[in-house]
């Protein structure tokens, strides 16, 4: 668990380096919002329900990579999905989608490192110790973030995508985000950030 002292720290670091992120990417954040709006015929930010610190729902924003098909909905995604427009496959493969979500780690729903926020039925119905995960910002990065960041090509080659993803992936990814709140430090942040910038993994 974080001490009063580290989640002060944590703060004050995710609010400046996001301020400064954001003034630095709005011209990219613009310019894919006016491609994504184009391209996908609705507004290009997406927002969806996340589950936050304490298990309070919060509003998400991303920029929309995807289009709508009637009769599809499902919350998995893979690679192959018919969903996802080409300039949104450019945004997802490069992660740069998940740009507003610096608003986001400004207005306090998120840090820069954490456990990535789901949607509800997945971190809200924890259990027992499992729950440490909730007691924590949620990340735009992580430790299970660089664990899965080809996720959505893992996905794909899955007969039932939505059973691996429940019964593999989400219990590896509360494995390493349990980790993550056990070992914290800042130091252990700015790995994970500079992992996510340049590539990599970190075993634990």
């Amino acid at each position: 668990m974080l001490i009063p002292f580290q989640v002060f720290l944590k703060r004050t670091i995710d609010f400046l380096f996001s301020f400064v992120g954001n003034l630095l990417s709005l011209p990219l954040i613009i310019l894919a919002l006016i491609i994504s709006s184009l391209e996908t015929r609705k507004w290009g930010i997406y927002s969806s329900t996340r589950i936050g610190q304490n298990g309070r729902p919060f509003t998400m924003w991303k920029i929309r990579t995807m289009k709508n098909i009637e009769g599809l909905d499902t919350t998995v995604t893979t690679s192959k999905d018919p969903r996802i427009t080409p300039f949104g496959q450019f945004l997802r493969r490069t992660k740069l989608d998940e740009l507003p979500q610096l608003w986001n780690v400004i207005k306090g729903d998120m840090s820069l490192v954490g456990p990535r926020p789901d949607v509800p039925g997945f971190a809200d119905t924890l259990i027992g110790e499992d729950r440490i995960l909730l007691s924590v910002r949620p990340g735009i990065t992580g430790l299970a973030t660089l664990a899965y960041r080809d996720e959505e090509q893992l996905l794909a080659k899955q007969k039932d995508p939505e059973q691996y993803n429940k019964e593999v992936i989400w219990p590896e990814k509360v494995r390493l985000n349990k980790y993550y709140i056990e070992h914290y430090s800042l130091w252990l942040d700015f790995k994970i950030i500079y992992k996510t910038i340049f590539g990599g993994n970190i075993s634990v």
